[in-house]
């Protein structure tokens, strides 16, 4: 997560869509950047709503813009299933050893197994009550994010390339495609929301 006070800006790191590199590009310009542990890093639109958001509104005396990206939730967890093939994988997260096709129907159950238990971006980006973000970007359109943010900085932004899964195969089966679009309902419909 990364606060822009200046600019009245928050940008919400939502998991898999380049949070590492846009904080690596722009933690100096940030008043705060929260990069640790994971679970501040990528804090939810309901915990920021509810605990951050009230905290910097009432210290600024002003709203706060608050952005994130989403990617396609099919590449989304084809992301999930090839950074977690990398050697240094704890062995109950690894995904070495399986298809793309068992990943995601592992992803599907209730509960998931630990090397499937990676959320979802429609929960991440969700209120449970109230508002949600005011801006959110897809991922595959970086480049409409960047420009965003470089007109809100007013500075140019170059972004590394930080934190990138490894590539692999992400084919599905007819019936896993079917299974993930009916338990990924949610997903797939804000991802639809999403102008290019």
């Amino acid at each position: 997560m990364l606060v822009f006070w200046e600019q009245r800006l928050a940008f919400l790191a939502t998991p898999k869509t380049g949070s590492t590199a846009i904080a690596a590009a722009l933690e100096s310009l940030a008043a705060v950047s929260i990069q640790r542990p994971p679970l501040l890093k990528h804090t939810t639109v309901h915990r920021y709503r509810r605990f951050v958001g009230p905290f910097l509104e009432a210290a600024s005396k002003d709203n706060f813009t608050v952005v994130a990206l989403m990617r396609e939730p099919k590449d989304w967890l084809g992301s999930w299933y090839r950074f977690r093939q990398r050697e240094e994988t704890d062995e109950g997260k690894s995904t070495r050893d399986m298809s793309f096709d068992d990943f995601v129907r592992a992803w599907c159950k209730d509960p998931r197994p630990d090397f499937a238990d990676v959320g979802s971006q429609g929960k991440f980006l969700r209120p449970r009550q109230g508002e949600g973000v005011d801006r959110l970007f897809r991922y595959e359109e970086i480049d409409t994010f960047v420009h965003f943010l470089e007109d809100r900085l007013g500075c140019e932004i170059i972004l590394p390339r930080l934190n990138v899964s490894p590539p692999g195969a992400t084919e599905l089966s007819a019936g896993t495609e079917a299974l993930l679009r009916e338990v990924a309902a949610e997903d797939f419909a804000l991802y639809q929301t999403l102008t290019v």
